[in-house]
């Protein structure tokens, strides 16, 4: 009978699967209604000043708002998630986006919301989705067993995805028709729910902060950020993940900035079409989120994260190749379902790799070349269509795509890639 598990741990490893399967539902959850919130907010910031103001810099300015502190605070938001309970955090991030928001309502109500008011509440709001973003993603490690996690991380792609890029510019349209106070009031009382959701959240085993002994004794917030940059730097896995990351955003910044001038008068796209071709994005993450554990059990990790790469090629080299709507609306699904793809596995290994105390820091540095890139991509993308042609932009972006796939190949090793942190990494962070 020695090779019998005892009651004990039968029961044990029962209760720690029910734990994390509820876990995964309530991050799931919290991860579709904050997210669709913040879908919402994007498009309504926006769209309310360009009512007040006829100066595009200033509308722009808003929508900066929203995006800049991921440049600007996700270096110094990886520390205060790497020191402090990870849940509690994002108790108080959803807790700061109500208040600004109802803060922002009670100034629409007054008639007093200019466009100095919007620039603060999207800044407030963008610092918020920092420190929601990275403290969920980080939480997971102690939330999820680690069976379960690469189903997790599928799910809140999942749903980060769908909400925040389409479903929430819909639903925030759709409230835009009610009056500016309906949507802004809804929008706040999904951030309050979104604290609710979290209340049943358990860690499997000990609490939801990292643990402090494995973080060395660098306590300065600039040394803990330059110790966090050189783990990912000096790890060969997480070093070309995020390298190449940084390469794909800029070429899907170019794609989304470009797009739409190309589908309206290239492809002959109407309103509903064009729709169709942005919704294809979203279906295509749907898809990628449902299918990525048979994917990986099929083609291995590796291959999976490739077909991100081949992905962002079709995505940015249709347009150059063809004016066709249809051929273009099939690339934006496979861009779609080679995003999601990537995304859960690149989410799962550095939860696998890396140490629970360098996970905010992390996660946020990861984010932070990745969504910073964004922008860049964009404006490098408008230039060049300005001076030399819609057709020229996309094929250099295509170019540089199509450069990643070998040094991508090339660099990530064969396997899995699923391997703990060994006790030496854990001795270097």
């Amino acid at each position: 009978m020695t090779g019998t598990p005892a009651p004990a741990a039968c029961e044990a490893a029962a209760h720690s699967h029910r734990v994390s399967r509820r876990n995964t539902g309530l991050l799931t959850v919290f991860t579709a209604v904050t997210n669709l919130a913040d879908g919402v907010t994007k498009l309504v910031l926006p769209l309310m000043a360009a009512r007040v103001t006829d100066s595009p810099l200033a509308v722009s300015a808003v929508t900066l708002s929203l995006t800049l502190p991921w440049l600007l605070t996700s270096l110094h938001v990886g520390v205060l998630v790497d020191r402090f309970d990870r849940r509690l955090l994002l108790w108080l991030a959803d807790g700061v986006r109500a208040l600004s928001v109802l803060a922002l309502t009670t100034a629409v109500a007054q008639g007093g919301a200019g466009v100095p008011l919007l620039f603060t509440c999207g800044l407030v709001l963008g610092i918020a989705e920092v420190v929601a973003l990275t403290a969920a993603a980080s939480l997971v490690p102690a939330a999820v067993a680690e069976s379960g996690r690469e189903r997790a991380n599928a799910w809140m792609a999942g749903a980060e995805t769908v909400c925040n890029q389409f479903t929430g510019p819909l639903v925030g349209a759709a409230l835009l028709a009610a009056g500016t106070a309906a949507a802004l009031g809804a929008t706040a009382a999904t951030y309050v729910l979104g604290t609710l959701i979290l209340l049943p959240l358990v860690p499997l085993t000990g609490r939801f902060r990292a643990d402090a002994g494995q973080g060395g004794t660098i306590r300065s917030v600039h040394g803990e950020i330059r110790a966090g940059l050189a783990f990912l730097w000096g790890n060969r896995v997480l070093r070309t993940m995020a390298l190449t990351l940084t390469v794909m955003c800029a070429c899907w910044g170019a794609w989304m900035a470009l797009i739409p001038l190309a589908a309206t008068r290239s492809m002959g796209a109407d309103d509903g079409r064009y729709g169709v071709l942005m919704s294809a994005l979203g279906l295509g993450g749907v898809i990628g989120a449902v299918t990525v554990g048979p994917v990986n059990r099929l083609l291995g990790r590796k291959a999976a994260m490739s077909a991100d790469l081949i992905g962002t090629l079709v995505l940015v080299g249709t347009p150059w190749l063809t004016s066709s709507l249809v051929l273009n609306t099939v690339a934006a699904f496979l861009g779609g379902m080679g995003g999601v793809l990537w995304s859960v596995n690149s989410r799962t290994i550095g939860q696998s790799l890396v140490p629970d105390a360098l996970l905010g820091r992390y996660t946020a540095a990861l984010r932070m070349f990745s969504w910073g890139a964004l922008p860049l991509g964009s404006a490098l993308a408008g230039a060049l269509a300005q001076a030399a042609g819609l057709s020229v932009a996309f094929a250099v972006f295509a170019l540089a795509a199509a450069v990643l796939i070998i040094p991508f190949l090339r660099w990530m090793p064969a396997g899995e890639l699923t391997t703990a942190p060994t006790s030496e990494a854990k001795d270097r962070a």
